[in-house]
């Protein structure tokens, strides 16, 4: 009988890590190896902007981290995606300035890049109607991302007031062992 809770506890902790898991996948129309986490991170509403319109659906912030490798050159972006709610629309999030990416030791200014043409995107969309955007990293943007203690993204909503997200699980952990697993580990 112990053994049995022990197995379903393994595999509820194998399930949990599996969808936050990097993985690499070969684009077949460029060649290019692609390296990203298995399932975007999920952010929510800070408790004041949900408390505002209690009930009714917010607007969610999806991110993930990316790693194009053409032949050993290695180019890195952060993945957003925006799916506005009735807590007000954001504003475009392509506009310079309309994001923010806040750690625990201060802001990450990001970059607006245009994606490499790939047969498929790195994550997909969670709703058709959301914005997604790119914004270029470098590898010790994404070191500085996995040791942060905390996360949170900004964004301009379209009447100019901020809109505050926050990841709804361990982002650090996540973004931990995607550097370990791309090799993201020095300078």
């Amino acid at each position: 009988m112990i053994s049995i809770v022990l197995l379903a506890g393994l595999a509820s902790a194998c399930a949990t890590r599996s969808s936050t898991k990097p993985v690499e996948i070969l684009d077949e129309r460029t060649g290019m190896t692609v390296g990203t986490l298995k399932e975007p991170l999920e952010l929510m509403p800070s408790a004041r902007d949900a408390a505002l319109v209690s009930g009714k659906h917010l607007s969610f912030a999806y991110l993930g981290p990316v790693e194009w490798n053409r032949s050993g050159a290695l180019v890195y972006g952060l993945w957003v995606h925006l799916v506005p709610g009735i807590d007000g629309p954001p504003g475009d999030i392509h506009a310079p300035g309309a994001l923010n990416l806040v750690l625990g030791d201060g802001p990450l200014e990001l970059t607006l890049t245009q994606e490499p043409r790939l047969a498929h995107a790195p994550y997909r969309q969670v709703a058709s109607w959301g914005q997604t955007a790119y914004f270029a990293l470098t590898a010790q943007d994404l070191r500085r991302m996995a040791a942060s203690p905390s996360l949170k993204l900004e964004v301009r909503a379209a009447d100019g007031s901020r809109m505050s997200f926050s990841p709804t699980g361990d982002s650090s952990a996540v973004l931990k062992q995607y550097v370990e697993s791309r090799g993201i580990t020095g300078d």
